[in-house]
């Protein structure tokens, strides 16, 4: 399908208006939204995460390329629920108590949803009782954590510590993420995974959830 290929490549360019246009043309055309979703916007974040591994893309580039993919998103979010289809998982986001940082949980929120990752985002300076309420009240199946700053880093281990006294800590995995975290951090603190950029968390995210299932 031609002018899927074409989506595919808008996404990947961040051509919002153009990705847009070819997913409402798409969907006139009756076009099964979950078809649209798998076989060129998932693939077409895949694709510039690789970019970005390998130094093709940049952070700009990122953020151009989620812009894109989130307007096709809008357009096919509605039919996709009409009909019933489920995400991989729910991932609650959000930067923790005290840091109030949000480029990177942006990002990263993006390329999750653009992964086919449904997002439940929590702002910044979240407290812990707020991600056990996305674990009790919404269903997150992951939750994943940002801190730009060293000072507010143990706000993740207090949070992962909020999960345990709630009660819910086994029914999520938990991501961290940040400039100053390291493997090492997570480890100490509990947590399922590290990710140090917006590619690698949704491929970490979706390894999880294989786990999980």
């Amino acid at each position: 399908m031609e002018d899927l290929k074409e989506l595919f490549e808008a996404i990947v360019d961040g051509n919002a208006g153009k990705s847009k246009a070819l997913t409402a043309k798409a969907l006139t055309e009756g076009v099964d939204p979950q078809e649209i979703l798998n076989k060129y916007m998932i693939p077409a974040m895949d694709e510039v995460g690789r970019r970005f591994e390998t130094n093709e893309y940049f952070v700009p580039e990122l953020l151009i390329a989620a812009r894109a993919m989130k307007g096709s998103l809008e357009l096919i979010k509605p039919r996709l629920v009409a009909s019933g289809a489920k995400p991989i998982g729910k991932v609650a986001i959000g930067t923790v108590k005290g840091d109030l940082h949000d480029i990177g949980k942006n990002l990263v929120a993006a390329m999750l949803e653009g992964g086919g990752f449904e997002i439940i985002d929590l702002g910044v300076d979240v407290t812990p009782d707020k991600f056990v309420k996305a674990v009790k009240e919404k269903g997150a199946s992951i939750i994943a954590l940002s801190a730009l700053l060293t000072t507010t880093m143990p706000s993740m281990k207090t949070t992962i510590e909020g999960l345990k006294e709630a009660g819910v800590r086994n029914q999520v995995k938990v991501i961290i993420g940040g400039a100053p975290v390291t493997q090492k951090y997570a480890d100490e603190i509990g947590a399922d995974g590290y990710s140090d950029n917006a590619s690698s968390a949704v491929a970490l995210a979706r390894k999880l959830s294989v786990g999980d299932n």
